[in-house]
């Protein structure tokens, strides 16, 4: 769990920074925010990730919050309902917690959501999150119940296919003196199953709205609005 949990949260940082080793292609749509950030890839071969067309979406944002009230937020299954359309509008019940360190903070957990509907119901979060003084990030992806189960009687996590998204938090200031936080939103989504189909206009607004009311929806649960 704990090297899945690492791919995870690997890909998701390439996925931010459009790492090489992950070939991206940036794409620009006049109708989309032009602070979000959308790229497209194809994966054939892969067996980590789901085959087809994967898009990826990012955004920063400045938020009047210290990075540890924000990573508490984030990172809390009983408060995602009210930022994450994964919890169908209900708390997440954590099922399994792995400590990286003193700091409990720092930790791979498996969550169920309580408000789960058929679609759903052999589909578990895998979460992983890490805070320190230079910052913080919240990591998760969705996974069937069966390759969990798998992995978590040693089968090869490698095998286990997965697309994160998540946060990252850094400081806005130094010490006692931080006065906010950057935030970065990323998501990353299979919007076609068949790497030979095309990419439509219609997937492309779908992420970056989803994006968007994500960050809408942090900033009123933190009452950063008013």
């Amino acid at each position: 769990m704990l090297r899945l949990a690492q791919r995870m949260t690997e890909n998701f940082c390439r996925g931010v920074c459009a790492s090489s080793s992950h070939k991206w292609s940036k794409l620009d749509i006049g109708n989309i925010d032009e602070d979000v950030r959308i790229m497209t890839r194809k994966n054939v071969d892969d067996s980590g990730e789901p085959p087809g067309i994967l898009l990826s979406a990012a955004t920063s944002v400045w938020v009047p919050v210290t990075p540890r009230r924000l990573f508490d937020f984030l990172r809390d299954e009983l408060l995602r309902s009210e930022w994450d359309i994964l919890s169908n509008g209900g708390p997440m019940q954590e099922i399994a917690n792995i400590f990286k360190g003193q700091d409990h903070s720092n930790s791979v957990s498996l969550l169920r959501s309580t408000a789960m509907n058929a679609s759903q119901s052999s589909m578990l979060i895998l979460q992983e999150t890490s805070i320190d003084a230079s910052g913080a990030v919240v990591v998760y992806a969705p996974v069937d119940i069966p390759a969990m189960h798998a992995v978590m009687n040693g089968g090869d996590s490698a095998y286990v296919a997965l697309l994160p998204s998540g946060f990252a938090i850094l400081p806005d200031g130094q010490g006692t003196e931080e006065t906010g936080s950057l935030l970065t939103v990323a998501f990353q989504i299979l919007v076609n199953s068949l790497p030979t189909a095309k990419l439509n206009v219609e997937s492309i607004e779908t992420v970056s709205n989803l994006i968007s009311c994500t960050v809408q929806k942090i900033r009123a649960a933190l009452r950063c609005d008013k």
